[in-house]
């Protein structure tokens, strides 16, 4: 049975780095089980098509008990003492997150949702962008898989250009590595196959916004 993730917008407006997480989180759940809660009608007014088709509400969630049982929404919490597991699926249909893009160092920012008194679960010590815990949480909560069975990388230096590279200071799922042709030394037709680094699951259009942030910020000096 399909989930629903609740995202409570913790910021005025969205920015180019919230909408990519975002946009991401509805590809991958589907707009159907996506809810985007105290969002400011002037945000809500500025939502583009590919988010607006999501459950888009400027009420909070502690308003919206009609709708959204508490007593059935799971809040994922780093402070949490109880690790989300696959059998929290069947006591939860709503997993709640902070929407929020994550601080380097955290603020713990969720702590204004932890006062809400909803049942909490974490997904591990090392911060994680908002959907990538939403993309963790599925796994484990429709996919059946323990968190300890996921593969991760902790911050990832991303290659941006043949020179330039970034580190992201989270967590991120470690995609299958990939292989690649190299020939060996001194023979022109033999192939050998190489093992690839894990990469890190990022949102479509992620790399290309890091290069546009930095290049600003290389503008600036």
């Amino acid at each position: 049975m399909a989930k629903n993730y609740i995202i409570e917008h913790m910021e005025e407006g969205m920015h180019d780095w919230c909408k990519l997480e975002y946009e991401h989180m509805v590809s991958v759940i589907g707009p159907d089980h996506v809810y985007f809660t105290a969002l400011t009608p002037s945000t809500l007014a500025a939502m583009p098509p590919s988010l607006a088709k999501a459950q888009c509400y400027t009420e909070d969630i502690l308003t919206m008990a009609d709708r959204i049982p508490h007593e059935k929404v799971c809040l994922l919490d780093p402070s949490s003492p109880n690790v989300l597991s696959p059998e929290d699926a069947d006591t939860y249909d709503f997993f709640l997150f902070g929407g929020i893009l994550g601080d380097d160092p955290p603020r713990d920012r969720t702590g204004e949702l932890r006062k809400l008194g909803f049942a909490t679960r974490h997904l591990g010590s090392v911060q994680m962008t908002t959907d990538t815990a939403v993309n963790v949480t599925r796994r484990v909560i429709e996919g059946k898989t323990p968190l300890d069975q996921i593969p991760f990388i902790d911050h990832p230096e991303i290659k941006l250009r043949k020179k330039e590279t970034v580190t992201m200071p989270f967590r991120y799922i470690a995609l299958p590595p990939k292989t690649e042709s190299a020939s060996e030394e001194g023979s022109e037709t033999k192939k050998a196959k190489k093992p690839k680094k894990p990469e890190p699951l990022l949102p479509p259009g992620m790399i290309e916004l890091l290069i546009k942030d930095n290049d600003e910020a290389i503008d600036q000096f």
